[in-house]
């Protein structure tokens, strides 16, 4: 359901450090907004040095920045609370300073979505959604959630 793009200037983030940011940042929209973490995804996507401009000026240091799109009908609180959460998890997982790292959140509205060919659910409904999805795509999300331990 929600999605993260965690765009970084090509060869900032090692292997380890894009899995603890997905863990990371899983943990926290599970945490702030109540949803199971099987649902998040997050993807990573490489900026190449030169590609990134600021005023229309190329920006000549890393950058990390997280576009999270999620369902509408969070509150402000919790909103304030994930992208808190994503940025002080970045910046200890990184080393980076706050100043290189931007999140953004996006919201977009559970009827124009679908997930496992279904329109998602409203905050709050999810169990309930869950249950109505297909045996075979109830099984393949919790076979993530085996994996996440």
């Amino acid at each position: 359901m929600p999605t993260y793009i965690v765009s970084s200037t090509t060869g900032l983030l090692t292997d380890d450090a894009k899995a603890g940011i997905a863990r990371e940042i899983t943990r926290a929209h599970s945490s702030a907004t109540g949803a199971q973490g099987f649902f998040a995804q997050v993807m990573f996507s490489d900026i190449p040095q030169g590609y990134h401009f600021m005023g229309g000026v190329k920006i000549e240091t890393g950058q990390i920045f997280v576009h999270g799109h999620i369902r509408a009908g969070r509150t402000p609180e919790q909103k304030a609370q994930l992208l808190t959460d994503i940025l002080q998890s970045v910046e200890r997982i990184t080393g980076m300073q706050r100043r290189f790292i931007w999140a953004y959140i996006s919201e977009l509205p559970p009827e124009n979505m679908i997930e496992y060919g279904q329109v998602l659910p409203q905050p709050g409904t999810e169990r309930e959604w869950f249950e109505a999805l297909p045996e075979a795509e109830r099984k393949y999300l919790l076979s993530i959630a085996e994996a996440q331990g």
